[in-house]
């Protein structure tokens, strides 16, 4: 199977008011990326988060949505009696980080998931206990419904994925890229009819998401609000940083989400 990531990239606010802005600035340089990449500014991206195995082991990222709601990958396979959701995480080495544990009251996965083609990659996860919001746990934007973007657009990933090809440790720091936007078209150039309305295509211009990134934050900035367009889904089994990721499209879910986050 292709393999999976997270990524970050910049859209237009919703009108959630208090989301996607960090307190402490991200500082992107927009000429890294997580294969080779940097170290992200610690509290920067304060509505990442990392899904974590009960004995503390990191195995997919998310995005905060607000304070009782946390965005994914079906294809993480969150399970509310193995795993917890950490927030407020930079490096996952440190024993003394101000993190908060929480455990999940239910997973909520797509109902048109497909394992098998990856199509409708996307899960919500209700915290037992709302998050407690300040400068390093926030939420991001959602893309609206009807968003559109342009190509080329710069957007930004980060995660704790793989950072070389060669090794399959992953990175102790959270890391963070820029990545541009890609037609789907030109998607479907190396993809094939794999790549559908529900999907999102970014990178391939020498920067790349990797495992251990999957169900984290693809963000564009609009302003100095940051919205979550993408979440990391799949790609390259190698990471291969010249060949387009593929993100499950925000926007194509937006009205789901909101259905499921209303009904509590």
């Amino acid at each position: 199977m292709a393999l999976l990531w997270t990524v970050t990239c910049l859209a237009l606010a919703s009108t959630v008011s208090g989301c996607g802005v960090p307190l402490i600035s991200p500082s992107v340089q927009y000429s890294e990326r997580i294969i080779n990449g940097q170290n992200a500014v610690s509290g920067s991206w304060p509505w990442q988060v990392s899904l974590q195995t009960r004995s503390g082991s990191h195995f997919c990222g998310g995005s905060l949505i607000n304070e009782n709601w946390v965005v994914t990958a079906a294809h993480c396979e969150f399970s509310p009696y193995s795993h917890v959701v950490v927030l407020g995480e930079y490096n996952l080495g440190s024993q003394t980080e101000s993190v908060q544990v929480k455990t999940v009251s239910k997973a909520v996965t797509h109902p048109n998931w497909n394992s098998y083609t990856l199509n409708n990659d996307i899960t919500l996860l209700k915290l037992s206990s709302p998050a407690q919001l300040g400068t390093r746990v926030s939420p991001v934007c959602l893309a609206a419904a009807n968003l559109a973007l342009s190509n080329s657009q710069q957007c930004v990933t980060t995660g704790w994925g793989r950072t070389s090809t060669t090794s399959n440790a992953l990175a102790s720091r959270l890391q963070q890229v820029s990545l541009p936007l890609i037609s789907q078209s030109q998607c479907q150039q190396y993809w094939g009819t794999r790549i559908t309305s529900s999907m999102l295509c970014a990178g391939g211009a020498g920067a790349s998401s990797c495992q251990g990134d999957s169900g984290g934050p693809l963000v564009y900035q609009n302003g100095n609000v940051w919205t979550l367009i993408g979440i990391v889904s799949w790609g390259s089994s190698n990471c291969n940083v010249r060949t387009p990721a593929v993100y499950t499209r925000v926007s194509h879910f937006r009205n789901w989400i909101d259905q499921i986050v209303a009904q509590g």
